[in-house]
């Protein structure tokens, strides 16, 4: 028996229907507000993946809502979460070779990043990885700089009898090894604590530095630029077997967007330093810029303080640091 035209349309329509609803969802979790631009760039590739038409869809959880914004490596490895956007160095507990990837003097500018993107040591890390059942799609370094209450912070000799706030435990020891105290808190708290006298100097990342209107308290600022001390490594991860189990137009859909967001979050990091320097100086506050010899002399102190304990911590840690420190 013959269908009529339009049973045959309707029959059509609910095939296709169930196409579409067999569609792979891959939840992709991170901590940032929309206006991040660590979600732009997650946005970047679930849009390039969905104009693609491969029969696969990326549903954002931004702002933290669906883990936790430390809790989000384990469940990755684990095949719970399929992507995440995440500083590496918050799973440096389980891994502490990821304690590199926020060192302080290992990588110089941005240009420096992508080489180390590129590099054996980066793919040791993702080996690294791997062995957690963890791919990066997505490498991304975001900078940070320095920020001094009465004077400007270029050297390590500035940081002497100053009570400072650090990025991160590695910058702590470096900075405790200038002669610095150190108060540890979160960004959002430096612009009270430098109200209030707690804090005379601050080191975090460049949107933090605008977000939270530091500019405000401060006299001086050494924003990242042709040389800074804090980068930190914030990549697009997926869960391994998650990526492999995908057919062939997914995975390449998946790598293409992925190239076209890596090369966007490259320039949108640069653009972030030029930015907050801006909105620094149109506030009167004065701008320093770090010296190569002033880099070398950071790094120097470094390999005393962060670079040793490092070593001394992490099984295989001299043969990882050598790798990063011998990309040019």
């Amino acid at each position: 028996m013959k269908l009529s035209f339009t049973a045959t349309v309707a029959a059509a329509a609910l095939f296709t229907s169930g196409i579409a609803a067999s569609a792979t969802e891959l939840r992709l979790s991170h901590q940032w507000s929309t206006s991040d631009v660590r979600h732009e760039v997650a946005q970047i590739v679930a849009d390039e993946v969905a104009a693609a038409d491969v029969d696969l869809e990326i549903k954002i959880f931004p702002s933290a809502s669906l883990f936790k914004a430390r809790e989000q490596y384990n469940p990755l490895s684990r095949g719970q979460l399929d992507m995440t956007v995440l500083p590496l160095s918050y799973a440096g507990g389980q891994q502490p070779a990821y304690n590199l990837t926020l060192m302080p003097g290992l990588v110089k500018n941005h240009d420096h990043a992508a080489r180390m993107n590129d590099s054996e040591f980066m793919g040791k890390i993702e080996e690294i990885m791997a062995g957690d059942d963890v791919k990066v799609l997505v490498h991304g370094y975001l900078a940070g700089g320095f920020a001094g209450k009465d004077g400007c912070i270029t050297a390590p000799e500035h940081m002497e009898g100053k009570q400072t706030r650090a990025a991160g435990k590695a910058f702590e020891q470096m900075l405790a090894g200038a002669g610095a105290s150190i108060a540890s808190m979160a960004s959002s708290e430096i612009y009270n604590a430098m109200q209030t006298g707690v804090l005379d100097a601050a080191n975090t990342s460049s949107s933090s530095f605008v977000s939270y209107r530091i500019y405000e308290q401060v006299a001086c600022y050494t924003p990242a630029g042709e040389y800074a001390l804090w980068f930190m490594y914030q990549p697009l991860l997926m869960n391994k077997a998650t990526f492999d189990g995908l057919t062939e137009d997914q995975q390449a859909a998946l790598m293409a967007a992925s190239e076209k967001a890596q090369a966007y979050y490259l320039e949108e990091a640069k653009k972030q330093d030029a930015e907050s320097a801006k909105v620094f100086a149109d506030n009167g506050v004065e701008i320093a810029q770090m010296s190569a010899e002033e880099f070398e002399a950071w790094r120097a102190l470094a390999q005393e303080t962060s670079y040793k304990a490092f070593v001394e911590e992490t099984p295989g840690g001299q043969e990882l640091l050598d790798l990063a420190l011998s990309v040019d």
